[in-house]
């Protein structure tokens, strides 16, 4: 299926006409007040077009796990507020405990071209996440269109994102969802070479499918985090304490000889920094040393890349015409622990290669650390963005009309 087939937002006929847009608001909140706006931000470009273009703009987002229950500290009011402010005009928020009640039906009908609408959280039904009929033909039912611009949640087939896509006239693709698929699409399948892969985080588990796609795809493969130590130990090395799922070691080995096999090159760490216990909070002042890989004691724990490892890292990124990393180096909510992924990103800043930081605590790094305005794309979607790169179809997606 081409992900690139799929009608665009330009695509529809939109004035006068409502237009349902699935968002992504599901931001951090603290006391009730929006702590990173990103994901506010990035929806603007979409809500903008539309209200241009003369559509009444109604906007839906999940926020959270309210699981089927109408929780007020779950509320999407405080993103209201912030819309108005980020857009300069009033955005009405439609409060239904329901999320097609009263005061939804109500707000959509008084509706002018240009007029912006926001629903209740769409997560306040329980049908939302078992994307039952019912509550897509309610979304439907308040609009002509619908546009899905959440690709953080594309990958889930719920009411908004996918079962209310086949009772609209023509669905499409926001410029969110586009600028992903077309940055994401193009790494894994026509990549400019040399085409570099970084992945980390905590378990192997969870990138299996990604290192299987990625082995027929990159030319280097670049593992640190947690999973490393798993590779590491089916190479035979001591680990001591670090991280390790022992049910994954002949997976580790087979990717190992296929890489082989494939002439794709694999990088592991060659040291870590090593410490007698997980910090405890993670912020905490702990000692800590580096290591060569060969020789972590059996009562300590790697959670860092060492510094000959950031060194090799680097080094092979600055050759690389595509980048995609997924996952940190190391723990690095805890500065001493930090400087792996800071060696990432610090290479990955200065090269001019396009760079593509899939979602999660890798885009957290990122941020957090300074470098984002030096990468061609952060995605917005960690699950999402890692399905993509496993090679899997996003429901929310698929399920758009077709271009002719």
């Amino acid at each position: 299926m081409s992900y690139l087939n799929k009608k665009n937002v330009e695509d529809l006929n939109c004035a006068g006409k409502r237009v349902l847009v699935r968002c992504d608001f599901n931001v951090p909140l603290k006391d009730g007040v929006i702590t990173d706006e990103n994901r506010i931000v990035a929806a603007l470009p979409t809500i903008q077009y539309l209200i241009n273009a003369g559509a009444k703009v109604i906007l839906c987002s999940h926020l959270g796990k309210p699981k089927g229950e109408a929780k007020p500290e779950l509320s999407l009011a405080p993103v209201a507020k912030r819309l108005s402010e980020k857009l300069g005009k009033d955005v009405v928020f439609a409060d239904d405990a329901t999320v097609v009640g009263e005061n939804a039906k109500k707000a959509v009908a008084a509706m002018k071209d240009g007029d912006v609408v926001l629903l209740q959280n769409t997560r306040y039904r329980k049908e939302e996440t078992k994307n039952e009929e019912n509550f897509s033909k309610e979304l439907a039912s308040l609009c002509e269109l619908f546009v899905n611009d959440a690709f953080g949640a594309a990958h889930r087939a719920h009411c908004s994102t996918v079962g209310v896509a086949s009772f609209v006239e023509e669905s499409a693709n926001g410029y969110l969802m586009a600028k992903e698929v077309k940055f994401l699409g193009d790494a894994v399948n026509n990549p400019v070479r040399p085409f570099v892969t970084i992945l980390g985080g905590a378990k192997v588990a969870d990138k299996l499918n990604v290192i299987d796609n990625l082995l027929e795809k990159a030319d280097t493969l670049i593992i640190g985090g947690g999973m490393s130590y798993t590779f590491a130990k089916a190479q035979g090395k001591e680990v001591g304490t670090s991280l390790v799922d022992d049910t994954k070691l002949d997976y580790c080995k087979t990717m190992l000889e296929k890489a082989a096999q494939k002439g794709v090159k694999i990088l592991l760490p060659v040291d870590a920094m090593i410490t007698k216990s997980f910090p405890d909070p993670i912020d905490a002042v702990v000692e800590a040393k580096a290591v060569s890989i060969d020789a972590i004691p059996a009562d300590m724990m790697g959670l860092d890349i060492g510094p000959d490892s950031r060194a090799l890292f680097a080094e092979e990124v600055k050759n690389a015409k595509t980048v995609v990393w997924n996952g940190p180096m190391g723990v690095f909510e805890n500065p001493i622990f930090a400087e792996g992924t800071i060696a990432v990103a610090k290479a990955l800043a200065e090269t001019d290669a396009t760079t593509i930081i899939g979602g999660g605590d890798s885009a957290a790094a990122v941020n957090t650390l300074g470098f984002g305005d030096k990468m061609s794309h952060i995605s917005t979607g960690g699950g999402a963005s890692l399905e993509f790169l496993e090679g899997k179809e996003l429901p929310g997606i698929a399920a758009m009309t077709d271009k002719e």
